[in-house]
């Protein structure tokens, strides 16, 4: 009897599996207030079976958390055990700490520091500025794809051009997030970020909230992540935006040079 067709299958089959895992997981960690089966079925793609198949089993090895209660899922404590053995060596967030609270002081906005994932960028650190009405739009762990928030526009504006083409090929970022998000209305932005060197988001997330954003470039000269600034509208006049600019600009220089400074060092080691 040949096999082969069954050595050839398994792998898929394991492969596939590990990547709804990974799907659940990063749909999870954006609600840190938990959130349903039928919202992790929705966000996936998944069948609602398969859902709580995947949830069940990731909640018995101690990835995940469930309230019955409130029949809410949460990320689990085996998941900060492992993620406290890698810390060590991936997290990046004390390079760009001091300059995350020297934005939010300077400014009085809300900072942020998000890393690229991928098609996506994820929040790793925020910083509250002094001024009282905030926008809540960005936190630590939520995610948002290339080209949504001033994050994700700052670095997909500096990616070649042949990456840029294929992502907005297939992204289809409007079908979520509006008009605004077409194809070509992303590409005019890219364009305008390129001319000023930072990003705008003029409240295409949320009504009245807008964002600036400036990538942080690795030592190959890819963005790889980007510093923002987040708040209402009336702080972000067309007359203030070029000083918020250039304190992004800045900052993202800064963090940019000490993260190429620490992944030297670990070279060496």
């Amino acid at each position: 009897m040949d096999n082969s067709s069954h050595q050839t299958a398994d792998p898929m089959r394991g492969a596939q599996l590990v990547s709804r895992v990974g799907q659940v997981l990063r749909v999870v960690s954006g609600y840190p207030e938990g959130v349903t089966a039928a919202a992790v079925a929705h966000a996936t793609g998944f069948t609602r079976p398969t859902t709580h198949r995947l949830l069940g089993s990731l909640a018995a090895e101690g990835f995940l958390d469930h309230d019955r209660a409130r029949g809410r899922w949460f990320l689990g404590p085996e998941l900060y055990l492992l993620g406290s053995l890698a810390a060590d060596r991936y997290d990046i967030t004390d390079a760009a700490r001091e300059s995350v609270r020297l934005l939010a002081r300077e400014t009085g906005e809300s900072a942020f520091f998000s890393a690229r994932r991928g098609a996506e960028t994820v929040c790793l650190l925020r910083e509250e500025g002094s001024f009282p009405v905030r926008s809540f739009v960005l936190y630590e762990g939520v995610r948002f794809p290339l080209g949504v928030a001033s994050a994700g526009l700052a670095i997909l504006s500096y990616l070649p051009e042949v990456e840029i083409d294929e992502y907005l090929g297939q992204a289809r970022l409007d079908e979520r997030w509006g008009a605004e998000h077409a194809e070509g209305a992303v590409r005019e932005r890219i364009a305008t970020t390129r001319e000023n060197g930072y990003a705008v988001n003029p409240a295409l997330i949320l009504e009245g909230s807008w964002g600036m954003g400036a990538a942080v470039f690795d030592a190959a000269g890819r963005p790889a992540w980007a510093l923002s600034l987040t708040g209402i509208e009336s702080r972000f006049r067309p007359d203030r935006r070029p000083e918020l600019g250039r304190l992004l600009l800045e900052q993202a220089h800064a963090v940019g040079t000490a993260l190429r400074s620490l992944e030297g060092d670990r070279v060496r080691r």
